[in-house]
């Protein structure tokens, strides 16, 4: 049941702490991040061409002073022509350097966008059905007294171990083991210590019983079959599993790292993460999250240009942090959401191996179709190779 519980929290780790309407939140909020960066993308074409064309004019001027001034032998026209030509030099300085400062600008708005946007991110609400439905059924598959008749049998074997468990010691542990993990009948998983104490006990009971019982004897080695069968899926099931609980300290290292990125980029903005609960984190209205975005991206620019005033010298500085934080935040989380995509995955291959087999391939094959849902919803809600691809090319050099 824990390891159970490891790929159920980990999956709900992806869920959001507060409730939210369903309608759509993962595609809307895709939608708005993407068309504030695609503003923001556009606004930095639009000013590095007009810099562009300005350089280029400012270039021509150079060229032209030059000749003059090689062609002049006036002194005086000389002179004035020099200064000229140090202004210009002067104006493409400037000009290069405002082109920098719009760069840093447009990649720190970037940045904050995608880091904002994170939160709905990490924790999209619409996985919840979907996990709840497939772990749900994936518990009730390793548990035996889910099958047929294994309920009746259990209650006489039960019997059996309570009447015996005096005259023979390995019943005894049997016994013992059973009452610190919780009667079989209350759903205890076949799977650690209790696995082949529980063997033991079942074919002590088998090779107890007479030549009268035939019935009984035929049904007690059928629900031990089972009872191996299922033993044996538990253990398949949770090799995939014991993969969930390292995935899930890894979700936790993110959320701490994601809130530490959060709160530092907001004390450099100046900005309440109060306030960004409420008219982001909590706001279901689409529009007011998309004008706080853009409300965002304005501070963002104003900070900046501010940095750059107030530290000439190293005013790049503390941005370039900012903007390598969030990239490899953005990397670790697409690295996570790969892994779990591949975990799920691996659920494939359990179900194909048991789904054919008499006893449990009917209820093994019922998973396929839960399976099929979590995917689809994984996969519409993550494409860690598209999210890893992004991190990377999410900034504009210059």
């Amino acid at each position: 049941m824990k390891r159970i519980v490891f790929g159920w929290v980990c999956l709900m780790m992806l869920t959001q702490a507060i409730a939210q309407p369903e309608t759509s939140i993962n595609a809307t909020d895709k939608y708005l991040k993407e068309q504030v960066l695609q503003d923001i993308q556009e606004n930095l074409n639009q000013k590095t061409l007009a810099l562009d064309s300005t350089i280029t004019q400012l270039d021509e001027k150079v060229n032209y002073l030059d000749n003059s001034i090689k062609a002049t032998k006036n002194a005086s026209v000389k002179v004035d022509k020099l200064l000229e030509r140090v202004k210009a030099l002067e104006e493409i300085q400037a000009t290069i350097e405002q082109n920098e400062l719009n760069v840093y600008q447009a990649n720190y708005q970037s940045a904050m966008i995608n880091l904002v946007s994170m939160e709905r991110e990490i924790k999209p609400l619409i996985l919840f059905n979907s996990t709840k439905n497939f772990f749900g059924a994936l518990s009730e598959t390793a548990n035996p007294t889910s099958y047929p008749g294994y309920k009746k049998w259990y209650k006489k074997f039960y019997g059996f171990v309570q009447k015996e468990k005096d005259k023979d010691a390995r019943l005894s542990v049997l016994n013992n083991l059973l009452s610190l993990t919780g009667n079989l009948a209350n759903g205890t998983p076949l799977s650690g210590p209790i696995t082949e104490s529980f063997f033991s006990g079942i074919s002590i009971f088998i090779n107890s019983l007479g030549r009268s019982e035939k019935e009984l004897r035929a049904e007690s080695e059928k629900m031990f079959l089972l009872t191996v069968k299922i033993s044996q899926f538990t253990h398949d099931k949770d090799m995939i599993e014991d993969e969930w609980a390292s995935i899930t300290t890894e979700l936790e290292a993110l959320q701490k790292y994601y809130d530490e990125i959060l709160q530092r980029n907001f004390e450099l903005l100046g900005l309440s993460k109060s306030e960004f609960e409420y008219n982001f984190s909590r706001e279901s209205d689409a529009k007011k999250r998309y004008d706080y975005l853009t409300s965002l991206k304005q501070k963002v620019a104003e900070e900046v240009a501010k940095q750059k005033q107030d530290n000439p010298n190293e005013w790049k500085e503390k941005i370039y942090y900012q903007l390598m934080d969030v990239q490899a935040l953005k990397l670790r989380f697409g690295n996570i959401t790969f892994k779990i995509s591949e975990n799920i995955s691996r659920y494939t291959e359990l179900i194909a191996k048991y789904k054919n087999d008499q006893q449990i391939g009917s209820k093994v094959a019922t998973l396929e179709s839960k399976l099929v849902d979590l995917k689809n919803t994984f996969d519409r809600a993550f494409d860690p190779a598209e999210y890893i691809n992004s991190a990377t090319r999410m900034y504009k050099v210059d």
